[in-house]
């Protein structure tokens, strides 16, 4: 059995269409009398958008229903489904907590909460009968003021047996102005040892090299290798790993074809650049991170040596796996040595 590791996963764009088709029939009767059969719903729901902006917005749909109460509810099915159907072995989850926190109270208070939100990601993603290793990466976002921004950074760092990292997310085009509070936020982090990541050179709007320097990892990153190809060398020296989602860049309009992937990859490698190949939102698109390996295979975006490379990188630049390599590996060298 291959083994996965997924280091770029969404918590809201982790629920399965089915699942929440399902929730809204029993829990909220606007969405149910809005889509009262599945397959309405599953069309809307994982259909291509034009912008990664318009694509983005149905990630404030999951985050509505995303409460205290609700979380285990959706993370069981998330682990559950993750062990059984993709096989996954490790697992990094991303979200911001303030999202998930109670809308009617007062900031201060939310930002009290979201040490809570932690815990119960935290909590309800340890389910002993599906046992993958899971660590929380907690984003600051370009649209929530620099308070609340700090505060997630803070958190992060007060909470190492749940959170593993930090990322920026909203939208890579929306950082221009913010590029200062953003690198602050970042550098902090680093003489705090909080491992980083961050949503960057998704889009050709989102290229920012002022940031590069304090991300281990880098989000996406495709239009390195594509348009700023020059920095290679220098990411190579880093030792950063780019998260590529491939079923992302057709959801959100960024690329048009698969294909296109093809000049991230021989780039990189030729570069020595690694690449974890990760899912994103593998709810939202209804495709789960082995059909990821399968669709850049036949389609001759990658090889099978370049796939297994992938497969390393993603276990090897794993933030909190335990080991330098990957499940299966650990096995032959225990069945060698025995």
């Amino acid at each position: 059995m291959a083994l996965y590791a997924d280091l770029h996963r969404h918590l809201g764009g982790s629920v399965v269409p089915r699942v929440l088709w399902r929730y809204f029939k029993r829990r909220d009767r606007e969405m149910a009398q809005r889509f009262p059969e599945y397959p309405e719903f599953e069309e809307f729901y994982t259909r291509e958008r034009n912008t990664l902006d318009e694509y983005l917005e149905l990630h404030t749909l999951v985050e509505g229903v995303q409460t205290p109460e609700t979380l285990p509810y959706f993370i069981y099915r998330l682990i559950r489904g993750a062990y059984i159907f993709e096989n996954l072995a490790y697992l990094e989850l991303r979200y911001t907590p303030y999202l998930r926190t109670d809308e009617r109270l007062s900031q201060n208070e939310r930002l009290d909460q979201m040490a809570e939100i932690v815990e119960i990601v935290g909590k309800a993603s340890q389910v002993p009968e599906y046992p993958i290793v899971t660590r929380q990466i907690l984003c600051m976002h370009s649209r929530l003021p620099h308070d609340v921004n700090r505060a997630i950074a803070k958190l992060a760092a007060q909470m190492p047996e749940y959170v593993c990292a930090i990322d920026v997310a909203g939208g890579d085009a929306h950082y221009a102005d913010r590029l200062d509070e953003f690198t602050r936020l970042y550098e902090w982090a680093r003489s705090q040892n909080i491992k980083t990541t961050g949503h960057l050179y998704e889009t050709p709007d989102g290229c920012y090299p002022e940031l590069l320097p304090y991300l281990m990892r880098i989000g996406h990153g495709i239009q390195i290798p594509l348009l700023r190809p020059e920095l290679l060398p220098e990411i190579a020296r880093r030792g950063q790993c780019l998260e590529v989602c491939p079923t992302t860049y057709l959801k959100t309009g960024t690329l048009d074809d698969l294909h296109q992937l093809k000049t991230v990859f021989d780039r990189c490698f030729e570069a020595g650049v690694d690449i974890a190949i990760c899912t994103d939102n593998a709810g939202l698109h209804n495709v789960r991170l082995p059909f990821e390996y399968e669709n850049l295979l036949t389609q001759d975006v990658i090889d099978f040596a370049q796939l297994q490379a992938c497969q390393d990188a993603a276990f090897r630049h794993a933030f909190a796996w335990p080991h330098p390599q990957r499940p299966e590996s650990l096995l032959t060298e225990a069945l060698g040595a025995s």
